[in-house]
């Protein structure tokens, strides 16, 4: 005789529809939108693009914000380029609640998890995170579309592709043509954080900036002062395997200025 175990339908419903989801933070599990590391950013994606930076609907990344009885006077501020699983973003929501930030990933994977990530932690916290989004798509191509002259107060470029083979140098995400779009969409004084453990990278990133007439290092005095520094290295998930690992960083940071005649 076979004894036939009864369980309530709503408990099995809610085990057999979520797998996805961590019983214990209720966050969407990681292990379910693992993709390759890396996509080749000069390839052909197919994902909805935005014609310029009017036409990026706000509405769709902060609700909460731009609901239709709610006139809020703020655009995007932080962009996270290539923000993998979003652990800087998450960061970055809380310690400035105040301001608008997106993180750009061209993987279809991990811009889902991201996606399902801030949901979750805005069912969990309300109130909370509803500042951060994520966009599908590729940076290298379309800054310009969501991003107006001077928009941008901050850019990140956090553990990006070091793309080894010179033939591939032309698909690094900071090289000095990128910056002239970079320069455009950051204001006057914004800055660019850039980290990697490619030490290689981090002499190619740095000689970029230096090597462009719209930015110059930040000073050491002011890196000490700046709460995201400490960030760059331990919110990502890159930076804590490099931490694990007792692996070295090389960060670049530069602000953007007037160039002099």
């Amino acid at each position: 005789m076979v004894t036939m175990l009864w369980i309530p339908w709503g408990k099995m419903l809610k085990n057999e529809v979520n797998p996805h989801i961590s019983k214990t933070t209720r966050l969407p599990r990681k292990r379910f939108y693992r993709a390759r590391a890396h996509s080749n950013p000069l390839s052909d994606s197919h994902f909805p693009v935005p014609v310029s930076p009017c036409h990026v609907d706000y509405s769709l990344h902060y609700p909460q914000l731009f609901q239709s009885d709610r006139t809020v006077n703020s655009k995007i501020q932080f962009a996270d380029i290539g923000c993998g699983f979003g652990g800087l973003l998450i960061s970055l929501s809380t310690l400035f609640p105040e301001t608008l930030m997106i993180g750009m990933e061209l993987r279809d994977k991990v811009t889902e998890y991201v996606k399902e990530r801030i949901l979750a932690l805005r069912v969990e916290n309300p109130g909370q995170y509803q500042n951060v989004s994520v966009v599908r798509t590729n940076s290298m191509k379309y800054i310009p579309n969501y991003f107006e002259k001077g928009q941008l107060s901050k850019m990140f470029f956090l553990f990006p592709d070091p793309h080894f083979k010179e033939k591939n140098h032309r698909r690094r995400v900071i090289s000095p043509h990128l910056l002239d779009e970079y320069a455009y969409a950051l204001c006057i004084g914004g800055i660019i954080y850039t980290i990697t453990d490619v030490e290689e990278l981090g002499e190619w990133m740095k000689a970029c900036l230096e090597g462009h007439p719209m930015f110059e290092a930040v000073g050491d005095e002011e890196l000490e002062a700046d709460p995201v520094v400490n960030l760059l290295s331990s919110a990502t998930e890159e930076g804590q395997k490099v931490a694990r690992n007792g692996g070295q960083t090389f960060q670049a940071v530069y602000k953007r200025v007037v160039p002099s005649l």
